[in-house]
């Protein structure tokens, strides 16, 4: 089920009003009144400030009421006091969209966790939506809507971020890797808008390539999952970056945005299912996005790997070994074509090396890159080392170095072959031509190595995710102790190995008699009873019965034992089970190898 909210009006609206407009170039309500101003030949503007008069050369209004028109979009960047009215106001006039820049509420205490709960229920009951409160604002490319703290490149990647500042960071990290955006929401503290309300609309983005989202809070998880599911099988990739996974980032989180976080598991666990690239670093993130926008991926974990230096090569082997990528013989005939633009000292095996066959000419770059990549040894080609380095430390080679990349460029666009590069110069004129000719393009060997490790996995390689709803009967909580915890599972319906209690040795051997031998015995009133050697596996008669009851009284003080049948391993596979309930995913199971591989 896809949500149902109407976000046309927070990223294309026919009209916008900023509530807290300032003159103070220091102040929130300055900067979103020029980036609204910026779009005033697309869509009316209106600034509002209780003071009346001009603010960069535009007319003010002392209310929302006084505005010649409602605005579809209400910006609010007004003091906490002020907040509630403001919305109250906005949506008053007919206001269909806010963006609540206002912050000091849900992240900051109760009180103000009870304002955002009030507002929001009335946002929704107006048929209208709110972004934040506490965010950084709202950013559309192609319909030219800035209204956040600094401007955005326009590009292919949609960015939800929790995070203000580090959505900024983001920014220029991308900036710096030559993508741009097509949308930017910040979420805040999501009390009305959550993530998972944003990536359909954003999946539906024609300008959208790929989402990326730092989140803290995923409120509801499972809407999440689904909804980026969604987003993948309409070919849109989806990148997370999620925080507070350790104690003292959880409680960072609270205080920053108040949110609720999830366990690292429900996390990774949900990621795997609905195939969404999981990072744990603003770095990761970027990469991940450059290389996902990639005009195609390999067949096959095949690399082919040229550098202008022997070192470069070496590593980079050793890391994409480490990747599980592998870098097989090159053909006879590839080797062949590969003379004959390489002096007679290259190697022309898997690592190519040039052996100064760069400094001999470098159209021998795009030569080799083509012979590479049409070559059908390989499934992408690794470009690694001093390349993009000609033209900064001598400028005469400036010229020929940009030429290069370009029919380098050509040459990943034509075959297909997938092409990244590594360079110690990713700043460089020649690397920037590679990006803007939809080459991945980065400045350590892992972080290439990396990108082409995703590249390599099946797009959306998630698991069907499978909805079915179970009746299940409510069970009263168990009694305290290990046999009531046994008759719990077993009333619940899972199958249990015969069993019996016993407080004494005689108890004990006449409960083995019972069941029939090989037995267990387990220190029962023990929690942790494996990691304190109070589980005694395959006895096979009285003897060791007895041997082990006494060195578990001895040892550990055993009061009450647990007699069990033995089950048959060699016919089935030892599991472990376990289940918790997440504050936001809900219900989670672990399932896995029991035994030793449980540790």
């Amino acid at each position: 089920m896809t949500s149902s909210r109407d976000l046309r009006p927070l990223f294309a609206p026919r009209s916008v009003a900023v509530v807290g407009a300032s003159a103070d170039p220091a102040k929130w309500g300055n900067v979103l009144a020029r980036g609204a101003l910026r779009g005033s030949h697309r869509r009316s503007v209106y600034l509002v400030n209780r003071a009346g008069g001009e603010i960069l050369g535009a007319r003010t209004y002392p209310s929302l009421g006084d505005l010649p028109e409602a605005p579809e979009l209400a910006v609010i960047s007004v003091p906490v006091a002020g907040f509630e009215q403001a919305v109250a106001d906005a949506l008053a006039v007919g206001s269909k969209a806010i963006v609540a820049i206002s912050a000091g509420l849900g992240e900051h205490d109760e009180e103000g966790r009870r304002v955002e709960a009030a507002v929001a229920e009335r946002v929704r009951a107006e048929g209208a939506v709110m972004l934040g409160p506490n965010c950084l604002g709202v950013f559309d490319a192609g319909e030219q809507l800035d209204l956040g703290w600094s401007e955005l490149p326009p590009g292919a990647v949609a960015l939800v971020s929790q995070s203000g500042n580090l959505a900024l960071e983001l920014a220029r990290r991308a900036v710096a890797s030559g993508l741009g955006f097509s949308r930017f929401a910040s979420l805040g503290n999501q009390a009305d808008l959550v993530a998972a309300d944003l990536l359909d609309e954003l999946a539906a983005h024609e300008p959208t390539r790929v989402i990326a989202l730092y989140l803290e809070d995923f409120r509801d998880g499972r809407a999440f999952v689904a909804a980026a599911a969604r987003a993948m099988e309409t070919g849109t990739p989806v990148i997370l970056l999620s925080g507070g996974v350790s104690h003292a980032s959880a409680r960072a989180a609270q205080s920053h945005t108040g949110a609720l976080v999830s366990d690292v598991r429900a996390i990774d666990a949900a990621c795997s299912a609905a195939g969404i690239v999981r990072v744990t670093t603003p770095k990761q993130l970027i990469d991940a996005a450059q290389a996902l926008l990639s005009p195609r991926r390999p067949g096959g974990r095949r690399v082919a790997v040229y550098a202008d230096g022997g070192g470069h090569g070496v590593v980079a082997c050793d890391v994409l070994d480490a990747a599980g990528l592998e870098t097989p013989e090159l053909s006879e005939s590839t080797t062949t074509s590969l003379r004959l633009h390489l002096p007679a000292t290259a190697s022309v095996s898997n690592p190519v090396d040039f052996a100064g066959g760069g400094e001999r000419g470098l159209a021998s770059y795009a030569d080799v890159g083509r012979v590479l990549l049409d070559s059908g040894d390989a499934d992408s080609v690794l470009l690694t080392g001093y390349f993009g380095g000609y033209g900064v430390d001598t400028p005469e080679l400036s010229d020929k170095e940009l030429a290069a990349a370009r029919s380098l460029a050509d040459a990943a666009r034509e075959s297909r072959g997938v092409l990244v590069v590594h360079t110690s110069y990713a700043e460089s004129p020649a690397a920037d031509a590679l990006r803007q000719g939809g080459v991945p393009v980065y400045g350590d060997v892992e972080s290439a190595v990396a990108a082409l490790a995703l590249l390599s996995e099946p797009a959306g390689a998630g698991r069907n995710i499978v909805t079915a709803e179970v009746e299940l009967s409510l069970l009263a909580p168990p009694a305290p102790g290990y046999a009531a915890a046994r008759a719990f599972v077993a009333e619940a319906g899972v199958p249990m190995t015969a069993s019996r209690s016993a407080r004494t040795l005689e108890k004990t051997v006449a409960a083995a008699a019972e069941l029939g031998y090989p037995v267990a015995l387990k220190a029962a009133d023990l929690l942790h009873k494996s990691d304190m050697g109070g589980v005694q596996l395959g006895l096979v008669d009285e003897h060791a019965l007895r041997e082990s009851f006494r060195t578990l009284a001895s040892r550990l003080a055993t009061k009450e034992f647990s007699v069990e049948k033995m089950a048959p391993a060699d016919e089935g596979v030892e599991l472990i089970v376990g289940a918790k309930r997440d504050p936001r995913f809900g219900a989670v199971v672990l399932v896995g190898l029991g035994g030793v591989y449980a540790e």
